[in-house]
């Protein structure tokens, strides 16, 4: 299915009834990441698992902006009309999911921030000198978007209001204390960090994962 927001098409997958849920995947990924874990949601949930602009099936443009994902999603939200909106989101997806609750978002009740960052100097030194190679080597859009966004400042954490649940691995791309950061500033948030995985393979290996989602939104 697709919807326009922002003049472009979202694709997205919905499955599942009841509240709404809305995944939202990282960078150079699609909803399909979600495929494993939309099994166990849709059993509780109705899950809306969106492709980003410049991902999957929706639209391709020249603008790799957080802020421009983010106001994609709030229109997507408002166009459904869907209330009290639990989100999930992973890396991009994080940082869309905190964009949106700095904004305070009306739509959102909870949301789950899974591996974001809130800057380019959050990730450890190896992790984005693979980032400036692929950049170098690729000239692909989606590396430079890593190497010069977000900029979202601690001070702004403070800011959202919803309940929120910040999610991030052992072995992760960035600095060991953000998450901790996010979660202590956040006035409402919880903290969960999985051991033994790194950035993105508790996404795919997902009883754990599924399990804390469905307690947090209970």
């Amino acid at each position: 299915m697709k919807q326009t927001v922002n003049q472009i098409d979202l694709y997205y997958k919905k499955t599942g009834s009841g509240a709404p849920l809305v995944l939202l995947h990282g960078n150079g990924e699609d909803h399909l990441i979600f495929n494993a874990l939309t099994l166990t949601l849709a059993k509780h949930y109705t899950v809306y698992a969106i492709d980003s602009r410049n991902h999957g099936k929706s639209t391709a443009t020249k603008d790799y902006s957080y802020e421009t994902m983010s106001d994609d999603i709030s229109q997507f939200m408002d166009a459904l009309d869907l209330e009290d909106v639990h989100l999930v989101g992973f890396s991009d997806g994080g940082i869309i999911g905190l964009l949106l609750g700095i904004a305070q978002h009306p739509r959102l009740k909870k949301m789950a921030v899974l591996g974001p960052n809130l800057s380019p100097d959050d990730f450890t030194e190896e992790s984005m000198a693979y980032v400036r190679q692929e950049f170098a080597e690729t000239g692909n859009p989606l590396f430079q978007l890593m190497m010069e966004q977000p900029a979202i400042s601690v001070e702004k954490l403070k800011e959202i209001a919803v309940p929120t649940l910040v999610i991030g691995a052992e072995n992760d791309i960035y600095k060991p204390e953000l998450f901790p950061l996010i979660a202590t500033t956040i006035p409402n948030a919880s903290l969960l960090i999985v051991e033994g995985h790194d950035h993105g393979s508790y996404i795919i290996d997902n009883d754990l994962l599924a399990e804390s989602l469905l307690t947090f939104f209970s």
